[in-house]
Order: C-alpha cells, then sequence, then structure tokens
C-alpha cells in the first residue's frame, strides 16, 4: 500500500512500516558501498548478476523442496534465518542489478504491475491460475 506523507512517497509493508524511497536508495547504497569496499564491481556485470540472481533463487527454492506445507511451517518456525538470509541474498543482487543498470526498481515494479493488471484483468483472471493468453 503506497501513502504520501509531508510530500514521501511511503510503501507500507506487511509489517506496517512506512519505506520511502529514500530508505531503498540507502539499501542500495550500502549494496554499493559493501561491494565497492571488496572491489567487486569488476565481476558483477549484468550477465553475472543476473545468474547470481538465478543461483540464490535456486537456493531459496530449495529450502522448500520435497516439504510438506507442515514441514515448511516448522522449519520458518525453527530456523527463519535459512531462509530469510536466501531472500534477502536475491534482493540485494537484484537491487544492484537494477542499480548498475541505472534502473529504478521502484518505478519499474510499478510499471510492471500495470502490464499485468491488463493483462489479467480482475474478472477475467480472479481464482484462476491460467497465463494471461489462456484467458477466455
Amino acid at each position: 500500500m503506497k501513502k504520501e506523507i509531508l510530500g514521501l512517497r511511503l510503501i507500507q509493508n506487511s509489517k506496517n512500516h512506512l519505506i520511502d524511497k529514500m530508505t531503498l536508495a540507502k539499501i542500495t547504497e550500502e549494496i554499493r558501498k559493501f561491494r565497492d569496499e571488496r572491489d567487486w564491481m569488476q565481476f558483477h556485470n549484468a550477465k553475472d548478476m543476473a545468474i547470481a540472481i538465478t543461483i540464490e533463487a535456486s537456493e531459496l527454492a530449495e529450502q522448500f523442496l520435497w516439504k510438506s506445507q507442515v514441514e515448511i511451517e516448522k522449519k520458518i518456525k525453527d530456523d527463519p534465518d535459512s531462509i530469510t538470509d536466501e531472500i534477502a541474498d536475491v534482493g540485494i543482487y537484484l537491487f544492484e542489478l537494477a542499480d548498475n543498470l541505472g534502473i529504478d526498481i521502484i518505478e519499474a515494479m510499478h510499471a510492471k504491475l500495470k502490464k499485468n493488471a491488463i493483462k489479467y484483468p480482475i474478472l477475467k483472471s480472479k481464482g484462476s491460475n491460467l497465463k494471461y493468453t489462456d484467458l477466455d
């Protein structure tokens, strides 16, 4: 959910924390600083970043592989870091890739949601798992 307070466009997350674009910019700056202190920019080209995102997403998926919903809930309760760390890894690489390419990730997500709203109109897609090309 988005709000505007004192001229700041804020995003409300699931824990009701208000996040503004400056906070996201600060996180991106921390990622950039971490990378640059280690002189890793030379390795962080678009191809390798995209591959790294895929690998980290696979490591996230592995946390759920072959587990029932009950087992997943137990894992989240007993060892939440194993999942949150993988989600963070995906996010860190994703934010860095967008930053490296000069893409405003928040604006890109807003634009994509608008495109998806056109592809998946509520009346045709509500309660359906069909791809937009199969909706009729």
